[in-house]
């Protein structure tokens, strides 16, 4: 894992940062074959609202509150050497409040439309983040995540309902950035970025004949509260588009 000081300021700086190699190869086999083993074993036991489908119905795209459905997630995002560091980039005490997938299967991934996690996570003030870890190589033909580095200083821009199932707000009217401003995250297995809850992104469909999983932990500061006003945004598109 890179220099806690060298992710820290360029997370300060431009809102994301890639870290190479964030979880070694063994980790990330176990990862997967934890997935594996949850989709075939537990996933049908679990509430609706534990997963989102793709279009066709029954393909995975998203499993979301692994932290409460899974002993293995939940201690994963506990580990000391992920909290430290965002102990950091949160100032103050992390809790993790979500570990979750982006599947983007081959062939019929689903792109996902621009925001600002804090459209779902609703808190103030917003010291919060994701944890991105790329299971399987992110490539330009499989629908990488772009960032639009320093877009998390513009604080919180007007959303509205995207009709995505899975994600169900999105940015009102993405602003215009030169293309050297967005970061294409291409990632192989291990690698991770780390991306504050305002930085401006989105993904793309996957039709290559590669799957995309990515795992994510999300964390906050202890001291956030939560927004009354965003919550209310997002209650309504959530209500039109569940589960998220």
């Amino acid at each position: 894992m890179q220099d806690h000081d060298v992710v820290v300021e360029a997370y300060q700086r431009d809102g994301v940062v890639r870290i190479r190699q964030f979880f070694q190869p063994q980790h990330v086999e176990a990862i997967r074959a934890e997935l594996a083993r949850y989709l075939r074993d537990d996933l049908a036991t679990k509430p609706p609202d534990a997963r989102t489908v793709e279009a066709d119905g029954t393909t995975i795209r998203n499993l979301w509150r692994l932290e409460r459905h899974n002993a293995f997630f939940r201690e994963l995002g506990h580990r000391r050497e992920i909290t430290d560091l965002v102990h950091r980039l949160v100032n103050g005490a992390p809790l993790l409040v979500g570990v979750e997938t982006f599947n983007k299967p081959a062939r019929i991934g689903s792109a996902v439309p621009p925001h600002q996690d804090n459209a779902y996570f609703c808190q103030r003030p917003p010291d919060m983040l994701t944890v991105w870890v790329a299971i399987d190589a992110v490539t330009e033909a499989n629908g990488p995540v772009c960032f639009l580095r320093g877009s998390h200083r513009l604080g919180m821009l007007p959303t509205r309902p995207s009709g995505v199932a899975g994600n169900s707000i999105g940015l009102a009217a993405p602003p215009d950035a030169p293309e050297e401003r967005v970061f294409r995250a291409t990632l192989e297995p291990g690698d991770a970025t780390i991306h504050h809850c305002q930085t401006i992104h989105h993904s793309g469909p996957n039709h290559s004949d590669g799957a995309r999983l990515g795992l994510l932990l999300v964390y906050r500061g202890e001291h956030t509260r939560t927004d009354p006003r965003l919550q209310a945004a997002y209650d309504r598109a959530r209500a039109a588009t569940p589960p998220a």
